[in-house]
C-alpha cells in the first residue's frame, strides 16, 4: 500500500522507559520531515475529537550499538535524512539543550540511542539491516 517505510531502531539495551522516550521523539522528527503522513481527526461514536495520528505504519527494531552506528552510517552514505537521538540527551531538559549536545558529536564518536528514517521500502530494509524487530 505504501512505496515507503517508517523504521525507528532503538539501542537493546536501554530501559523501558528510555526505549519508550526515545521512539516518541524519532516519530516527532519523521512527522515534521513529512506532515503528509498524518491523517484525519479521529472520532468516537459519542462524537469527541482525538487527534489525527500517522496513516502508515511503524516498523520499531531493535540493534546493539555497533548495528546502530552501522546503519547511522549508510543512512548519511545514501543521503537518507533520519531522526537521530544520542545518550547524552537523556540528561537534557529541553530542545536547545538536546541540540547543544547533540551537536558536540560526529558520527563517529556518538553513543547513539536510537534513529528512525523514512524511505522507499528497499533501501529502508537495506539501511536497517542488522537489525531486529523489538520483542
Amino acid at each position: 500500500m505504501f512505496d515507503t517505510k517508517i523504521v525507528l531502531v532503538v539501542r537493546d539495551d536501554l530501559a523501558t522507559w528510555q526505549k519508550l522516550n526515545v521512539t516518541a521523539f524519532l516519530t516527532s522528527g519523521i512527522v515534521a520531515q513529512t506532515p503528509t503522513i498524518i491523517g484525519e481527526a479521529y472520532r468516537d461514536a459519542a462524537g469527541h475529537v482525538y487527534n489525527p495520528m500517522s496513516i502508515q505504519p511503524m516498523v520499531v527494531l531493535v540493534a546493539d550499538q555497533e548495528t546502530l552506528r552501522t546503519i547511522h552510517k549508510r543512512s548519511l552514505d545514501r543521503g537518507v535524512t533520519t531522526s537521530t537521538y544520542v545518550e547524552e540527551m537523556f540528561a537534557t531538559g529541553h530542545d536547545a539543550a538536546n541540540r547543544e549536545v547533540f551537536a558536540t558529536f560526529s558520527p563517529e564518536d556518538a553513543r547513539l540511542v536510537g534513529l528512525a528514517l523514512r524511505a522507499e521500502k528497499k533501501l529502508a530494509d537495506k539501511i536497517t539491516k542488522g537489525a531486529k524487530m523489538h520483542p
